[in-house]
């Protein structure tokens, strides 16, 4: 777990002061994420997640919480950010930007299966389409700009063989960025990071299982819709020790997604390279954390090499054209 920045009982006392959300009952650190200092808030008014942004600006912010209150409203199980008594939807904590979000009902299903695929395919393509009405723009902050900027700073670190595979898919991934087909695909706000552990499934009963909903969007971004499924399927649809796709829950997240979008026939001839893209940008994130840390009270970065894997995996078999319904 990361926590950056810590905060005492007084500093959360006064800072709730700007809120309309009752008295502090509970408040304790989340055991998980490495970019924000995330703690579980509960008042008695109800369960909340408290957020303070680590590397995310003021001007960056409002993007983040604007569309996770524009995807809330529009009937997606997200995060739903809290106004403060003067209508903002963050504010500064201990000298960086804070926000408070409604807390969803679940935890992460860490082995999932394609019953938990096709829930998690069909709300994605819910997300993608409710965004498309979202007025605010910002670019997906680790696409291949910051893939370019980064990459040289961990070359140092890897054997021969590591440094010809990144720098070749790099070249790759930008000829295929470049491309008139490419810029053709659909886009819109993406989630970006839609891996198991960012999503909650609840259990209310014994034999039901359901949709709890999608966190962590601060990672999200306008990018082409492709490439969010692919992100989603290079960790939802995979065997972990060895990054090959289970074809099993691949079908069945990607027959689900086009129950309500269908794929166009260039996202269908492309979502190879999509999933190589996907591939790329998260061995690249994962390469720089575990060489250039940044100090935390509790940081545990995840192993690089599993996106090595699934990146080899992805250039060495092509998977099958995606399936519509």
């Amino acid at each position: 777990m990361a926590v950056f920045t810590a905060v005492t009982d007084s500093q959360l006392t006064d800072w709730l002061q700007h809120y309309e959300l009752g008295e502090v009952v509970d408040f304790r650190g989340i055991a998980s994420g490495i970019e924000n200092s995330n703690f579980f808030l509960t008042t008695t008014r109800g369960a909340y997640v408290l957020t303070i942004f680590e590397n995310l600006t003021a001007t960056q912010l409002p993007f983040y919480l604007n569309l996770m209150r524009h995807l809330a409203h529009h009937a997606v199980p997200v995060p739903d950010p809290m106004p403060r008594r003067d209508g903002a939807l963050f504010g500064e904590l201990n000298g960086k930007p804070a926000a408070i979000v409604t807390k969803l009902d679940g935890a992460p299903e860490l082995a999932p299966g394609p019953a938990h695929c096709i829930e998690v395919g069909q709300m994605l393509a819910r997300l993608h389409l409710a965004g498309r009405n979202f007025p605010a723009y910002q670019p997906n902050l680790r696409s291949l700009a910051w893939w370019q900027e980064n990459v040289p700073a961990v070359l140092s670190h890897l054997s021969d063989d590591q440094r010809a595979l990144i720098t070749n898919e790099l070249a790759h991934q930008a000829a295929f960025f470049a491309s008139d087909e490419y810029r053709l695909l659909p886009e819109g706000p993406c989630h970006c990071d839609l891996f198991r552990d960012n999503v909650l499934f609840a259990h209310p009963t014994a034999d039901e299982t359901r949709l709890g909903g999608f966190f962590d969007f601060y990672f999200a971004g306008n990018d082409k819709w492709l490439f969010d499924v692919a992100v989603c399927v290079n960790d939802w649809c995979i065997d972990l020790a060895s990054g090959a796709l289970d074809m099993e829950r691949v079908d069945a997240l990607l027959r689900a997604y086009q129950t309500v979008r269908p794929f166009t026939p260039a996202e269908e001839h492309h979502w190879n390279d999509m999933l190589r893209a996907g591939a790329l940008r998260f061995w690249v994130s994962r390469l720089y954390d575990f060489y250039r840390p940044r100090e935390a009270e509790m940081l545990k970065p995840h192993d690089p090499g599993h996106f090595e894997r699934i990146l080899r995996e992805r250039i060495k078999v092509a998977p099958p054209p995606v399936h519509g319904n």
